[in-house]
């Protein structure tokens, strides 16, 4: 909440219906006037309280101060109507009043309240001085006086505000907190130290005490002493979903993460927390790749504590199962995703994982099963027709892949989408052998998205390897790079049509560059750039790379064999051009 905020909601404590009983008579004018004036106030309080018409009771209290202008009370009811909706107003109204009768306190409060909703708080702070004068006995006062203090950037009059109230009429909880925190940003720790390890003192077994404490304490760099106050909150109350947050938060902030986790697991038990909290904060621990690595005996219980109390959660389920898979125990993940895949209404996403599993342990048959039973519940969904495709077409059923890609078509209702399909379309008719049916596939594919940069390098590198329209082939190979710069295949594709076209500066360039940011040693990027490197007459590299090639399991060692064999023949001219087939 803002501070000025704040000071609002506290002058709002005061009851602004109430009309005091002083003055209520009109204080001059002629007997009819004062009759009138006071018949229309009274008229305005019955339809304000007993008629609920505010509309009606202000046109009474006006006429009243129109019947005499120093009728008090009437200034005061009329203002107090329109502190909300005309606040100018009110603080002309409400002042008049106060200036009628300078000794009413009930008066002199609207008036303080006013200025303080129209945020004029410079004037209001010296309504709020008076106040405490005349009316010392109201906590209400010295909060909103202390407020005022605040906003003007004077914390320490606020506090001798609040140490006067406590004087006068002893520690009041909302006043106490108001004055801690005022010492916490004055940074007078030991001074709110003392007055938190007071209020233990008076009230050992109140949780909220002791965690206060704590928290200071923490503020001190205490630790030991803020863990002993947490520790005795605790003990009062351990399943106190504030404190045990607020302690798990001091550990974390500690990297104490131990004692952290120890303490979410008690927090993950709990049924005060819903499990889409829980599901986000578990979330958040594993996506930090090292913390989820050094601490995973205990974020696995925690994972476990989800499963067992949210068996049926679907957020739940696909969190256990991706720590499952995390920490590669894919055939357990797959068995809970199986299982699951029973449940009724059914969930997609537990098809998809229990695809991806088995897509990945190679088992295609499987795989295809669940995406049929998939499509079956789900016939909409353009990601299972693809993924029914890509099952299809890694078996070598081709036919049925491009059917299953075409089916997905029909579903999908964006470009972009369509690109990728048609790109799979064309990776599955160049896998069957069918060329002119690949790059139809593919142009159509660039037409509904000329950036997918997988289609692009893929026409690109297969026009290469037919070395025709080689200036085409850079261009898309071009194109690709320029929207992933730093892809080690993508600049290899581009390496190699220039390797093609003879520019072997250039080619070499780049293929140095995809070699640097490759992680996965291709032995293939090291067969092109051995390639490229014997062209550019650099025999020993190349054969250094062709053998990296080797080492990293390239899959055609006999061309690897007729490499090292051209590098033994005489350097002619015959010889150079058959390098690197």
């Amino acid at each position: 909440m803002k501070r000025t905020a704040a000071i609002t909601v506290l002058t709002l404590l005061f009851a602004t219906a109430f009309v005091s009983g002083r003055n209520v008579r009109p204080a001059g004018g002629t007997d009819d006037d004062t009759l009138r004036a006071f018949r229309l106030y009274t008229e305005g309080i019955k339809r304000e309280a007993i008629d609920r018409d505010t509309l009606r009771a202000r046109e009474a209290y006006a006429g009243a101060i129109e019947a005499d202008t120093t009728f008090a009370a009437a200034y005061y009811a009329l203002a107090s109507l329109l502190l909300d909706t005309d606040t100018p107003q009110a603080v002309a109204l409400s002042r008049r009043a106060a200036q009628l009768d300078s000794t009413e306190k009930w008066y002199l409060r609207l008036y303080g309240q006013a200025l303080v909703t129209g945020e004029r708080y410079d004037e209001a702070l010296g309504v709020y001085r008076t106040l405490s004068r005349i009316d010392s006995h109201n906590p209400e006062v010295y909060s909103v006086l202390a407020a005022l203090y605040e906003q003007a950037q004077l914390p320490f009059s606020a506090i001798a505000v609040l140490d006067s109230a406590e004087l006068r009429l002893g520690r009041i909880p909302p006043l106490t907190a108001a004055k801690r925190r005022l010492l916490v940003a004055t940074r007078q720790y030991d001074k709110a130290v003392t007055e938190a390890e007071a209020l233990v003192a008076a009230a050992p077994y109140q949780i909220e005490n002791r965690m206060i404490l704590g928290e200071l304490y923490g503020m001190q760099g205490r630790d030991s002493l803020a863990v002993e106050q947490f520790d005795a909150a605790l003990r009062i109350d351990s399943t106190d979903v504030a404190a045990l947050v607020a302690v798990a938060e001091f550990h974390n902030r500690r990297r104490n993460y131990r004692a952290f986790l120890r303490l979410t697991r008690r927090l993950f038990e709990s049924d005060a927390i819903s499990p889409e909290l829980k599901a986000e904060q578990f979330e958040r621990m594993t996506s930090d790749v090292r913390f989820y690595r050094e601490h995973y005996f205990q974020l696995n219980e925690l994972a476990s504590v989800l499963a067992i109390k949210y068996p049926d959660d679907p957020r739940i389920v696909g969190l256990y199962g991706r720590h499952l898979i995390a920490a590669g125990e894919l055939d357990r993940a797959l068995e809970l995703f199986k299982l699951h895949t029973a449940d009724r209404p059914p969930v997609s996403d537990y098809f998809t994982m229990v695809i991806d599993i088995e897509s990945y342990r190679q088992r295609p048959d499987s795989a295809d099963k669940y995406a049929g039973e998939a499509l079956r519940l789900f016939p909409q969904k353009p990601e299972f027709h693809i993924a029914r495709g890509h099952i299809r077409s890694y078996a070598g059923r081709h036919d049925e892949a491009v059917r299953s890609y075409r089916a997905a078509l029909r579903h999908i209702g964006t470009d972009s989408l369509r690109g990728v399909v048609w790109g799979c379309i064309g990776d599955t008719y160049h896998a069957a052998g069918e060329r002119r049916k690949s790059y139809a596939a593919y142009d159509r594919a660039l037409r509904y998205d000329p950036d997918n940069t997988m289609v692009l390098n893929n026409y690109a590198y297969f026009l290469a390897l037919e070395e025709r329209d080689l200036e085409r082939a850079l261009r898309m190979a071009e194109r690709a790079v320029e929207h992933s710069a730093n892809n080690p295949t993508f600049l290899d594709t581009q390496a190699w049509i220039l390797h093609l076209m003879g520019r072997t500066a250039d080619a070499r360039r780049t293929m140095q560059l995809a070699i640097s940011l490759d992680r996965s040693g291709s032995p293939e990027l090291m067969i092109h750039y051995g390639d490229i490197l014997a062209a550019a007459g650099e025999r020993y590299m190349a054969e250094v790379y062709w053998r990296k090639a080797l080492e990293n399991g390239y899959a055609d060692p006999e061309a690897v064999a007729r490499r090292f064999e051209w590098l033994r023949t005489p350097r002619t001219e015959e010889t150079e051009k058959t390098s690197g087939q």
